[in-house]
């Protein structure tokens, strides 16, 4: 007799959310993101007096968010197995990345043109509200095992 057993919500939703990342990845890069960021990021520096904003080459960005994008989906196996640490942890990846995609929207609409990953953003923003409701549903089940609430 085989036992069917139910995938959790919170896996699959982070799984979706991992995958527009990754397609949110290549739409800034395939439309030249950093020719937008690095600009603005030395003027409010400058402005500013933000000296934590960094500037990047192209290579190394690209690289560390196909790394990124690889460690969030290789950490999929604990939202599956249900890792009650997972559920805070989704709370942080799915809020960082609707914001990330209502950024790019937002600042599409106040510079009244295409920023570089604005065809993904809602992508991005959706599948990141989906993840935010998941956890929500799974800290109110209590259906992972020793999650405590505050």
């Amino acid at each position: 007799m085989s036992v069917i057993r139910r995938q959790p919500k919170l896996a699959i939703a982070w799984v979706a959310l991992t995958l527009a990342f990754g397609i949110h990845v290549a739409d800034e890069a395939l439309h030249d993101f950093l020719a937008f960021y690095n600009p603005l990021a030395m003027s409010l520096r400058d402005m500013l007096l933000w000296t934590w904003m960094p500037t990047f080459e192209f290579g190394a960005w690209l690289g560390w968010l196909i790394g990124a994008v690889a460690a969030l989906l290789s950490m999929s196996w604990f939202a599956f197995y249900r890792a009650r640490w997972m559920v805070w942890t989704s709370f942080c990846y799915g809020l960082v990345m609707l914001l990330n995609g209502l950024l790019h929207l937002g600042a599409s609409a106040y510079l009244q043109k295409e920023v570089p990953g604005v065809w993904s953003a809602p992508l991005l923003g959706g599948c990141g509200a989906w993840l935010l409701v998941e956890a929500v549903r799974e800290w109110r089940s209590g259906g992972v095992s020793g999650a405590s609430r505050p």
